[in-house]
């Protein structure tokens, strides 16, 4: 334990491991296959825009029913270039077919002739068909989402900073505090995203309002814990022996909140664990990214966030690539 502050480039070195696959995920994976740039995530229709249909087969065999067969049907309706996905789902004890479409919007001016036309197709096509859901998101409402998201975030993380700089503004560089914590965050965030772009390529997961949701407490799980231990680190710094540098001052802070952080992430680790596995599956993404960002977020409180605040301390960005050893040598000679 008393060796946790200088490893840090080792703790450093394992978030970049994590990080750059996401990375390579989001922005080099959609230009290599598509030859355009794009995020490589998989917006749902809250930021997309179209429309979500949930169907169910009752008198269809769900080895009958095929992607084809619907996309056909929906086409005869006046939907062209239909996704669908085939999601049997078990009713009293019986599997039934089931499927999930994702189309173009509704007409704003007659969606219920649309609607009318699509059902009578699939009725003509599988007998009886029952619609569980239907969302439809028109183009100006996604885009209006996209970006009410992007603001949601940045303004989290800029009242964030703020806060923290206010309330650490007796220690020493108070805003060090909030500009380490910020960080922090932006770390975890890209640790979310990542995961979500490998896994929307993988098991093709979707973004949608609930994975906002999720991002948006990630930055809370995150700042949560770097709190406390950056306040027990000015504890520790108005009360320190002569002898004590800042490094030990750090360290010794970590191991004294260290089994207070874990304890506490494990109660919800294990609450967010029950809800994934019986949870159902309209929240298990939602879950999913809870636990992933409630992870990153205890690590990089301990293993980044008070790191950081070393390396700031002693501005080891210097020495970086051997720059710092250089100058020294030339004004030795």
């Amino acid at each position: 334990m008393e060796h946790l502050v200088r490893r840090r480039y080792w703790w450093f070195a394992f978030s970049l491991l994590i990080i750059l696959p996401g990375l390579y995920m989001l922005f080099l994976h959609p230009l290599i296959t598509t030859g355009r740039f794009a995020i490589g995530l998989r917006p749902s229709i809250d930021f997309a825009g179209g429309a979500l249909w949930e169907l169910r087969f009752p008198d269809t065999a769900p080895e009958s029913l095929t992607t084809d067969r619907i996309a056909q049907a929906f086409a005869a309706g006046g939907f062209e270039s239909a996704q669908v996905q085939l999601s049997p789902t078990v009713v009293d004890g019986r599997t039934v077919a089931a499927a999930l479409v994702r189309t173009r919007p509704l007409s704003e001016s007659d969606p219920n002739s649309e609607i009318e036309a699509v059902t009578k197709a699939l009725t003509d096509a599988f007998g009886t068909v029952t619609r569980e859901r239907l969302e439809s998101v028109g183009p100006t409402v996604s885009a209006e989402s996209t970006r009410s998201a992007v603001i949601a975030v940045l303004g989290a993380s800029l009242v964030i900073l703020l806060y923290l700089t206010w309330a650490f503004r007796k220690a020493p560089h108070p805003v060090r505090y909030g500009v380490c914590a910020l960080i922090s965050m932006l770390h975890d965030v890209l640790v979310v995203l990542g995961i979500a772009a490998i896994l929307g390529v993988a098991i093709g997961l979707e973004v949608d309002a609930l994975f906002l949701t999720a991002l948006l407490t990630t930055l809370s799980f995150s700042v949560h814990d770097t709190i406390v231990v950056f306040d027990r680190i000015r504890e520790n710094l108005i009360n320190r022996h002569p002898a004590e540098t800042f490094d030990d001052i750090v360290n010794h802070s970590l191991v004294q909140t260290l089994p207070r952080s874990i304890n506490t992430q494990l109660t919800t680790f294990f609450t967010l664990t029950a809800l994934l596995l019986f949870g159902g599956d309209t929240i298990r993404n939602f879950v999913l990214m809870l636990l992933i960002g409630l992870i990153s977020g205890t690590y990089s409180s301990i293993f980044n966030a008070a790191q950081l605040l070393v390396v700031w301390e002693h501005r080891e960005w210097r020495n970086w690539f051997g720059r710092g050893r250089r100058d020294e040598a030339a004004q030795a000679a």
